[in-house]
């Protein structure tokens, strides 16, 4: 096992912005692309907060931040690279959308400049190109495993159409086979409304055959005055269903609107909660997933909170407001930026003295530099950049208490050997 060696979590602001000195190393610009006009900006502006927040606390006086306007647009994430790159960019971090990163790639790929992206889509990683982004992949990957551990062996899944469905679905079915989980039903759905969802959590409960189930057992009894017969009616009153179905957990890898209206759907067609187990991602780390009855008792992935909210108290203070839930991506991604140039400087500077061979390129962030085996420890966790573009993370495991998330499995402090 390694320890992380690049500390990025957050520490007190400077009061001061730091200045060049004339005897600084020479300037690494690294340039941050983000959307920071048209309809995204305001996530453009949370997330070039969070970058200076990184800045100021962890670069010195050889790192210079470059932010530049993607405008939202594939097109002018292109254009926003070329910008970066004629202004000497030695390392590029964003864009934020996909579309974005696939139209940039090939600029910056040429230019032999490493791009960091904020997307989760594993699709544009590779050859250069990081996916900072929460993948569905780790998420998925570490609730299964943390609900095999805790005794689960059969699992069903509601999901929505589409690539992100896909990409659940084929991580579920793998972590599945290698933790020795069973797969239930494995259901999907066009749009998560009432209308389209009823039918579908119908299905998925069995609940027309286990209500006829009900129905049969309480005839047996019906027009029958004995005690025996009284009392069994007595306890099929209140029932719906009888019988349970086939599975021990339920994955919903959705947050939001759709969470809240599958989770309400499926406590009514009888999965009950106090049986089944609802797994979820980190898009249920949100105060109002604690507040829906149907959900206590719940597991989902999610980053480390102690040090989480280091990173929010500094926000809010700094600017005011709450930060945006993928603000800490450019955190992290700038403080490893600043690790690393602050790295590469000491190494210069050793050089200098006769200790050390110069390092090639010292201006220029290298593969090698990104995927140092240890990884680095940033505000959503520990993390490690791998050769094949994806980002390896290491989270925790919280339950769904009445109002409040607990922690009931902590994240890795270290990595093993490098995975993909």
């Amino acid at each position: 096992m390694t320890t992380p060696e690049g500390a990025a979590v957050p520490g007190g602001l400077p009061t001061v912005p730091l200045t060049p000195r004339p005897e600084a190393a020479p300037i690494t610009k690294v340039a941050i692309l983000l959307p920071l006009s048209g309809p995204q900006a305001g996530l453009g502006q949370a997330l070039l907060n969070a970058a200076q927040i990184a800045l100021f606390s962890l670069a010195d006086d050889s790192f210079a931040l470059l932010p530049v306007d993607t405008r939202g647009t594939p097109d002018g994430a292109v254009a926003a690279v070329r910008t970066a790159l004629d202004d000497g960019a030695n390392l590029i971090l964003g864009p934020v959308f996909s579309a974005a990163v696939a139209a940039a790639t090939p600029l910056a790929r040429e230019a032999g400049v490493q791009m960091v992206s904020f997307s989760n889509d594993r699709s544009v990683a590779g050859n250069g190109v990081y996916v900072m982004g929460f993948t569905p992949e780790t998420q998925i990957g570490r609730i299964t495993a943390f609900a095999a551990s805790r005794g689960i062996r059969r699992i069903a899944a509601i999901l929505p159409d589409g690539t992100y469905g896909d990409r659940v679905e084929e991580t579920l079915r793998a972590t599945a086979a290698a933790t020795g989980v069973g797969l239930a039903d494995i259901v999907r759905y066009p749009v998560a409304d009432t209308q389209t969802l009823t039918p579908i959590i119908r299905r998925l409960a069995n609940y027309d055959a286990r209500h006829r189930l009900l129905l049969e057992e309480r005839q047996k009894y019906e027009g029958k005055t004995d005690p025996g017969s009284l009392q069994a009616l007595k306890q099929l009153q209140h029932l719906d269903t009888l019988g349970d179905v086939d599975f021990d957990a339920v994955l919903i890898p959705e947050g939001g609107a759709a969470l809240h209206a599958i989770a309400p759907l499926l406590a009514f067609y009888d999965i009950d909660p106090r049986k089944v187990r609802m797994l979820g991602t980190t898009q249920w780390d949100d105060p109002s997933v604690a507040t829906e009855p149907s959900l206590v008792g719940a597991w989902f992935p999610a980053a480390p909170p102690a040090a989480r909210r280091a990173f929010e108290d500094i926000y809010n203070k700094t600017y005011g407001e709450a930060p945006s839930r993928i603000a800490a991506l450019a955190y992290d991604a700038t403080a490893l930026a600043a690790v690393l140039v602050r790295r590469r400087g000491a190494a210069s500077r050793m050089a200098a003295g006769g200790r050390l061979p110069p390092p090639a390129s010292p201006s220029v962030v290298t593969v090698d530099a990104l995927t140092a085996a240890s990884g680095f420890a940033g505000v959503d966790g520990i993390f490690r950049p791998l050769p094949s573009g994806l980002v390896e993370r290491a989270l925790a495991v919280m339950e769904v208490r009445n109002r409040r998330f607990v922690v009931v499995s902590p994240a890795p402090t270290s990595f093993g050997a490098p995975g993909n």
